[in-house]
């Protein structure tokens, strides 16, 4: 009677390991990785006496995000760096590529058939390969708040359709023979469509 009993608790017992097991793995996992084509669209406020503007342009980017919980998730924003056309009064003077990684803390809201999303956080943009004019210089580097509101679409288990508009705040100072002319703020608006996996 004792061996019966033990083999009823063991089978149950390994029943109800398996049914949790099989379970787990219907549950998405915490990372998720999207790709996205961006438009980035510059703001070109500017605060010097030289009219600077930069172009705007289509870049790739790539997010790794992680969740915490359901709702709650940061993301990493990158891209690889991006060469800018600089005008002044809207012709041509030079160039500079820059590398502006993001880290947002995102909500997301728990809705069955849709997932919109907005989150907050820092940008770091560093300028590189600085083609100007002599005696023309800008500041090389930026921290600055960047906002997101987006929405991803699930189209399969793992798989969404994502669309993505951020707005971050970029300046830079110019000087023009060693002495500073004022600021240069890109504030771009980035807008972006693509896919993420999550796993």
């Amino acid at each position: 009677m004792k061996k019966q009993i033990f083999a009823v608790t063991l089978i149950t017992l390994l029943t109800l390991l398996s049914t949790a097991a099989v379970a787990q793995t219907d549950l998405p996992g915490p990372w998720m990785v999207r790709v996205r084509a961006v438009h980035l669209q510059s703001a070109n406020s500017d605060g010097t006496p030289l009219a600077l503007s930069i172009n705007n342009k289509w870049l790739p980017e790539v997010d790794v995000s992680y969740f915490f919980s359901p709702n709650v998730a940061a993301e990493l924003v990158l891209t690889v760096p991006q060469k800018q056309t600089l005008s002044a009064d809207g012709t041509a003077i030079g160039s500079f590529k820059h590398l502006p990684p993001s880290l947002l803390l995102q909500y997301h809201f728990p809705l069955p058939s849709f997932k919109p999303y907005v989150g907050a956080g820092i940008n770091y943009t560093r300028l590189s390969a600085v083609d100007l004019p002599a005696g023309v210089d800008v500041k090389r580097s930026s921290f600055g708040p960047v906002l997101q509101a987006g929405l991803d679409i699930p189209l399969d288990k793992n798989l969404y359709f994502n669309l993505d508009v951020k707005k971050a705040y970029i300046a830079t100072h110019a000087s023009v023979a060693g002495t500073d002319v004022g600021s240069f703020k890109i504030n771009p608006m980035m807008v972006g469509v693509g896919l993420g996996w999550r796993f």
